[in-house]
């Protein structure tokens, strides 16, 4: 054991909690008794203290309850029958990430992939270990989480904290378009391989040659493309729609999804020597829901960057507003939260303070993001529905980096349905679409 840590031992809760408050402990072993809900216990001790390793020793456990409390973030479980020698191995290995990730902070604060990770929870601290140990590697990548927790963010922590990071991270959404389009965007074509195809076109796989190739919701990939992909990952090399000619690749491949790939590999609609090679390093994202902890931090920034974006003066959030934020279960995950901070940014007019009536809250005990308490005073109606549509458009044109054909898809328009919103909004936008992908946005609104 660390000499630095010398183990001690408390007998209640109230002098646990004390404890663990004020000492520099690296972990935290406990064992839980047999009348009180493990689940509880971890939840007081992650309230008190998010950022240790919490060991939790229990007589059995039971598959669904371990399940939550590894989702909760608690570090490791063990039995009573554990020997001391494994016990001393699983706390040392708890001090070990713990340090590492500490380490890791003072040593390079401004490292850029950081940027991309909010939250001081024990969860986030083992994804930024993890991210830091796997990132240097050529190993594929398969991130999996609920819908909004932030799998894109995860995948470009990766490829910034990799040796590609100078490279371009190339991205696609396997089910944002139909299966031929999807084809010819990943391997590209040339001309005159299929009606519309009038020039000869570079695919994403190319395009990320040296870099790394993100497939989010690869779950919604076709079985045939599947086949092509994992040659792809198996052989280096591919073939353009339309050609017989073989290009060699060395491209670091993440894959991202929602959905549970084993049980579609069981359904038979995903190949199971594809999925084996995808989840080479497996990243799992912990729902919001459970690591409530960051939601703070979470807030804050996205008020601080929505403000920044729009050129306002900093807001912050009112401790009621916050309290309730807390509160949420969150369905949507970060994403929810983030776009609940944008409408009440949005809503908070020339206020500096953002309320729980920005935040479309009614006064009761359980409510929703999303309900919305018309002021006494009443409101301009088209003026404030016309101001929420603007910061979408506004905002989608950003992540897009100007492109309205990224950004219509963002939003699922159809390219001239979202360049009529710009002109009837008067949003003046500089279009960064290529001809390729004025072609390409061609064909989809075709497709649809």
């Amino acid at each position: 054991m660390d000499s630095r840590f010398p183990r001690q031992t408390v007998g209640g809760w109230e002098e646990l909690l004390q404890e663990i408050g004020c000492s520099p402990a690296p972990a935290v072993v406990v064992q839980a008794p047999e009348d009180q809900s493990p689940v509880e216990i971890a939840a007081r001790i992650r309230s008190a203290a998010p950022g240790l390793p919490l060991i939790l020793i229990r007589e059995q456990w039971e598959v669904a309850e371990a399940v939550q409390l590894g989702q909760m973030g608690v570090f490791h479980l063990l039995t009573t029958r554990v020997s001391a020698e494994e016990m001393n191995l699983w706390i040392q290995r708890a001090m070990d990430v713990l340090s590492s990730s500490e380490n890791a902070a003072v040593s390079g604060s401004e490292q850029p992939w950081k940027q991309f990770l909010v939250g001081e929870s024990w969860p986030m601290r083992v994804l930024g270990e993890v991210i830091r140990l796997v990132a240097p590697r050529r190993t594929t990548v398969l991130i999996t989480g609920e819908t909004g927790t932030g799998k894109e963010m995860v995948a470009r922590a990766l490829h910034a904290c990799s040796p590609r990071a100078d490279m371009p991270m190339v991205s696609i959404n396997c089910s944002a378009l139909p299966a031929e389009l999807l084809e010819a965007e990943l391997f590209g074509h040339v001309r005159g391989a299929f009606t519309g195809a009038f020039t000869n076109r570079q695919g994403r796989i190319e395009k990320a040659h040296r870099g790394t190739l993100f497939l989010d919701e690869i779950g919604e990939m076709p079985l045939n493309l599947q086949a092509k992909l994992l040659r792809v990952l198996q052989e280096k090399e591919f073939q353009p729609l339309g050609s017989s000619e073989t290009i060699r690749v060395d491209v670091r491949v993440i894959a991202a999804t929602n959905a549970n790939l084993e049980e579609m590999v069981r359904k038979g609609k995903f190949r199971e020597d594809l999925y084996y090679r995808l989840n080479v390093a497996p990243i799992f994202l912990t729902p919001l829901r459970n690591r409530a902890s960051d939601i703070p931090l979470l807030a804050r920034f996205f008020v601080e960057r929505i403000c920044r974006q729009e050129g306002l003066a900093p807001k912050t959030i009112s401790p009621d507003a916050m309290n309730w934020l807390i509160s949420q279960k969150w369905p949507g995950n970060v994403r929810q939260l983030e776009n609940a901070v944008e409408m009440a940014v949005a809503l908070s007019g020339n206020r500096t303070v953002l309320t729980l009536a920005d935040f479309g809250v009614l006064m009761a005990p359980k409510c929703e993001v999303g309900l919305f308490v018309l002021p006494e005073d009443g409101l301009d109606y088209n003026l404030v529905v016309d101001q929420f549509e603007r910061n979408i458009l506004e905002r989608a044109l950003q992540l897009s980096g100007g492109s309205k054909k990224k950004a219509a898809e963002l939003l699922r328009l159809k390219r001239t349905t979202f360049a009529a919103k710009l002109k009837s909004l008067k949003i003046e936008a500089c279009d960064t679409d290529t001809e390729e992908e004025a072609e390409s946005s061609a064909l989809w609104e075709a497709a649809v």
